[in-house]
């Protein structure tokens, strides 16, 4: 049995945030941890990058390049969904190791490398190769990091670090679409800018995470040891300091504890079931891209005007991230991250309408960006929360892989169904399945908790 959250929190009892039943009052103040500020000024940087070119890619492919929807689906999937070839795989590494921040800058920089291959990619193969080194690169960086945030955060305030955190991820994710919109009115067509532009503050993003987020280890026993050593130093003078850093240090040649992944891991009360919950959605959640295009095609507006519905979305996220963190934390995590896919539904169902104009665009957007804002940070911390110490980048790393790879599922099946069936009837059917997998998610994910409160 691995330690509970109360045990973390030096054995309070409490209810416990992310149990099915509202936490209580929580009494620590709130502490934003550096670490955490400059991971998210990290992901602030790559999400200008990424995002000003996933702005661009619908259009790029299907009107630039000219290709189908279906490959658009193809593509989108690999964007949605190749990242989890190697998630658990970098959970697995950052745990053996504990010193995630080594696995964070090899997936960083893979995706850094990958902008350069954008300049010269132009066709449906030569894409499909950089969007999926690109999207390897995250699926090494994202457990890792979110590692990071969850041993540096306050554990009564979990969801609101990791809000934080999305928010300065947001900000970047909302600034990214701006510049690009900002290109194309300058620039007609030009998609060769916007990819220079995006290696640029890629390059940036990495230099701040190796010159300024600290390596730290996210072993339960490294952390102890050095808890211990810096109450030895304060304590016994000199001589107790230097026997606690040689105790710190493991003999040469012998090494450190090593985890990985077991299939056992899915056994942990609760983690299964969340796993099983977040995968069926994901298979019913349609990429933006898809969602944007359905605007586009209902209200035929001018196309370079695309990325602007990206800004509106991040833009939403970033303003609701901390506060719909917060209410997770005092409410219940597993309670806002079915609202945040109740909101999705209602985007579908306007998306899909006749009724078309400003506002109608406008609340898809508001509602969008609920959703992620409901679910993305929220997840984490829920999984982070289910999940032993000693595995914590290997769980997030499987609830990662489960999104990734049904939201991959996703996207290639909303291409069929669009090619099939058109837009608006398409995007109806997905809605339908999607509320009944909220009703059967929201059970899930209850007997889960209470399956947890009971170990």
């Amino acid at each position: 049995m691995y330690i509970s959250m109360s045990d973390r929190n030096g054995g309070k009892k409490d209810q416990q945030p992310g149990d099915w039943t509202p936490a209580g009052p929580v009494t620590k103040p709130f502490r934003l941890s550096p670490v955490i500020l400059w991971l998210g000024v990290v992901s602030m940087l790559t999400d200008v990058s990424s995002e000003s070119v996933s702005a661009i890619l619908p259009l790029y492919i299907t009107a630039f390049l000219g290709l189908s929807t279906i490959a658009f689906g193809i593509l989108d999937g690999i964007n949605q969904g190749a990242s989890a070839i190697v998630r658990i795989a970098a959970g697995y590494a950052s745990d053996r190791t504990g010193r995630p921040k080594r696995v964070a800058v090899a997936g960083y920089g893979l995706s850094m490398v990958a902008r350069i291959g954008l300049l010269f990619a132009s066709g449906f193969w030569a894409l499909t190769a950089v969007v999926t080194a690109d999207r390897i690169g995250k699926g090494i960086r994202t457990a890792p990091r979110d590692a990071l945030i969850s041993v540096s955060a306050q554990p009564e305030h979990l969801a609101r670090h990791f809000g934080v955190h999305r928010m300065l991820d947001n900000i970047g994710a909302a600034g990214g679409p701006l510049l690009a919109f900002f290109i194309l009115m300058l620039i007609p067509n030009g998609y060769v800018t916007v990819f220079v532009v995006s290696l640029a503050f890629a390059v940036i993003g990495v230099a701040v995470l190796v010159l300024l987020v600290p390596n730290l280890s996210t072993r339960p026993k490294d952390r102890a040891e050095k808890g211990k050593a810096e109450k030895g130093k304060a304590e016994k003078g000199k001589a107790e300091k230097d026997r606690a850093e040689a105790a710190e240090v493991p003999p040469a040649g012998k090494p450190g504890p090593v985890w990985g992944f077991r299939w056992r891991l899915l056994r942990e009360p609760g983690l299964g079931r969340l796993l099983a919950a977040a995968g069926m959605l994901g298979l019913l959640t349609v990429g933006d891209g898809f969602i944007y295009l359905v605007l586009q095609d209902r209200d035929a507006f001018a196309v370079q005007w695309f990325p602007l519905l990206y800004v509106g979305t991040n833009v939403v996220f970033l303003l609701l991230a901390v506060p719909v963190g917060r209410l997770a934390d005092r409410w219940g995590k597993a309670r806002v991250f079915i609202l945040g896919h109740v909101a999705l539904i209602a985007c579908y169902l306007l998306a899909a309408a006749p009724v078309g104009g400003f506002g109608p665009t406008l609340a898809c957007l508001v509602l969008l960006g609920a959703f992620y804002a409901a679910t993305d940070g929220v997840l984490a911390a829920l999984a982070s929360q289910l999940t032993p110490p000693d595995k914590l980048a290997t769980g997030l790393g499987a609830a990662q892989t489960v999104v990734a790879l049904s939201r991959m599922a996703a996207s290639v099946g909303f291409g069929v169904l669009w090619f099939a069936l058109g837009p608006a009837v398409a995007m109806l059917v997905v809605g339908t399945l999607l509320a009944a997998g909220v009703v059967a998610s929201w059970f899930m994910l209850r007997g889960g908790l209470l399956q947890r409160a009971a170990a």
